[in-house]
């Protein structure tokens, strides 16, 4: 059992490390619901960092996770208002940094156990400590679901705008970020009264945040 730890440490270590530098082919979302879907079809299309519009990921960052480049993969003082707000609610409120995200998303199948929860912490942690936030925000724009079966910035760019992800304005980036956490239901095809509502709150955090200058190293 000792053996087949430490054997499992190193393989997922290595795994992490490799894809520090190696686009994910596929990732544990993208192949659950293949397996778990009937002709469902995957649209994923991988694009480095500096070939997507610099608007988007600070979209992502306004909408999903304000704290993304100062927390060390988890929003404490989210987890705990989540907490709070989840005792005798009806509707589970989720507290997932984007880091998380991506650990579960590309590491992981979306089952829920304990022992899920577990590993997507392990991830969490070595995703921080090995890619670091610039590639965690690579790979998350290349990998979130927009759409069914559409996967990442520039397969919804084309999808949905018509454009390549490197040519999405701010209006764009802002309304592709209202489709999360839910895209199945927040469509980006046909947006909702909502969806344009919440656009506009995205783009007001974008420029409280400081707009794109807040992530200008990552495109020098």
């Amino acid at each position: 059992m000792l053996k087949v730890g430490v054997a499992a440490l190193v393989l997922s270590l290595l795994w992490v490390v490799a894809y520090k530098f190696v686009s994910p082919p596929i990732t544990g979302m993208m192949v659950y619901k293949w397996w778990n879907q009937e002709n469902y079809s995957i649209d994923y299309r991988w694009q480095d960092l500096e070939e997507i519009d610099s608007s988007l990921p600070l979209a992502f960052i306004s909408s999903e996770d304000q704290k993304f480049l100062d927390h060390n993969g988890f929003d404490v003082a989210a987890i705990k208002k989540a907490i709070e707000s989840n005792k005798g609610a009806k509707k589970i409120r989720g507290a997932s940094t984007i880091s998380q995200q991506v650990a579960k998303n590309v590491f992981l199948l979306p089952t829920k156990s304990y022992f899920r929860k577990g590993l997507e912490v392990y991830f969490t942690f070595l995703i921080e400590l090995v890619w670091g936030k610039e590639r965690i925000m690579e790979v998350y724009v290349n990998v979130v679901e927009l759409g069914e079966g559409v996967y990442g910035a520039e397969a919804a760019a084309q999808k949905y705008f018509k454009k390549s992800a490197n040519k999405l304005s701010r209006n764009d980036a802002a309304l592709m970020a209202t489709a999360l956490p839910n895209p199945l239901i927040y469509k980006l095809k046909k947006p909702s009264g909502y969806m344009l509502k919440r656009q506009q709150w995205v783009l007001r955090q974008m420029r409280n945040l400081g707009g794109e200058a807040l992530l200008s190293e990552w495109y020098e």
